[in-house]
């Protein structure tokens, strides 16, 4: 807990949310707050919610085909807008693979759509310049930043004036790195606490390649203070680095897709990640299930499951986790997040 007096923040951070194909349809029948289910309460605990938006928001209907081949296209109508303003949502991230979906008029309508609604996004924009700058937000006297990247597809790449996603690959040769470092330094101004973003990886794996690894230290050695990857489709581990946060992939939050027996990429959960001045105090997962259409709050034996299965990554990267009461902790408290790093 933070000492009285000073300045503390708690985020949501989640992963993938579509509110495309079959939860559009729902969303239709039963409402704009039924995706949320039961996890309303838990959100609201928190002073920033920010999730990965895996869908257009746009009526364009003209699938986007220029130059590959895509197996998915996600699209929900702009009015479900309201489905995120009904959680209090604060920010999405754009850079991934749907934002694109429709093209870049479904890309523009996705935008306008979001500053109507006064919903922040990052990652995706007009042009390079747009996708590339920083989200800013200023809660309880903290100053808060949001870079958001994807490492596919190359071809919806932004440029100089090119509308597209906020792109990147995974490497740590020089240029690379020099560009990611730009845009950490550029969102550290002015910011207490700064939120790397990226859509990253292929599907359904349950752990971060050693490449994989390797760059997310990189970038938060380069300054941020939390790195948070989604696309696996599900929750992989919880590393602390130097006092700081990784987390690898937060998974699916609501969707329709059909669900890995072994993966389970059904269940995922609300990271709280605290805040105590510019220092991450600590994290809380709170396990839940998407049922339904609908993400709910997990109970029993899915949740014990979840849990135990979080916690073992966890543990594979170094990191040490408790679980109370149904939420895997890892507090700053304990030294966790100031601990030394052996590697």
């Amino acid at each position: 807990m933070a000492a009285e007096g000073l300045l503390h923040l708690t985020m949501a951070l989640m992963g993938d949310v579509m509110l495309g194909r079959g939860v559009n349809e729902t969303i239709r029948a039963r409402g704009f707050e039924y995706p949320w289910g039961d996890v309303l309460p838990t959100l609201r605990q928190a002073d920033l919610r920010l999730i990965n938006l895996e869908c257009a928001l746009t009526s364009q209907t003209r699938e986007w085909h220029d130059g590959g081949y895509k197996a998915f296209y996600f699209r929900a109508d702009p009015g479900v807008v309201a489905t995120l303003d009904a959680a209090g949502i604060d920010l999405v991230s754009l850079a991934n693979n749907h934002a694109g979906d429709f093209g870049t008029e479904g890309l523009a309508e996705t935008l306008v759509v979001l500053d109507r609604a006064g919903i922040a996004h990052g990652g995706a924009g007009p042009n390079l310049a747009a996708a590339r700058a920083p989200a800013r937000f200023e809660k309880n006297g903290l100053r808060v930043a949001v870079v958001s990247f994807a490492d596919y597809p190359s071809t919806w790449a932004a440029d100089e004036t090119t509308p597209g996603i906020n792109y990147t690959p995974v490497s740590l040769d020089t240029p690379v790195v020099r560009s990611v470092d730009d845009a950490i330094a550029e969102a550290r101004r002015d910011a207490d606490v700064l939120v790397f973003s990226i859509h990253w990886g292929p599907n359904m794996r349950a752990r971060p390649t050693e490449a994989f690894r390797a760059f997310a230290r990189h970038v938060v050695d380069a300054g941020a203070d939390i790195f948070w990857g989604h696309s696996a489709h599900v929750v992989q581990g919880i590393e602390a680095w130097h006092g700081k946060l990784i987390l690898y992939d937060t998974g699916d939050f609501i969707d329709d897709y059909m669900v890995d027996p072994d993966l389970r990429n059904d269940l995922s959960g609300i990271f709280l990640v605290g805040c105590c001045e510019s220092k991450v105090e600590d994290v809380r997962l709170v396990p839940t299930l998407i049922t339904d259409n609908q993400a709910r709050l997990a109970t029993g034996d899915e949740r014990q499951w979840f849990l135990q299965r979080v916690a073992a990554l966890s543990r594979e990267l170094g990191t040490r986790v408790v679980t109370d009461h149904g939420v895997l902790r890892v507090e700053a408290g304990n030294s966790v997040l100031r601990r030394a790093q052996s590697d």
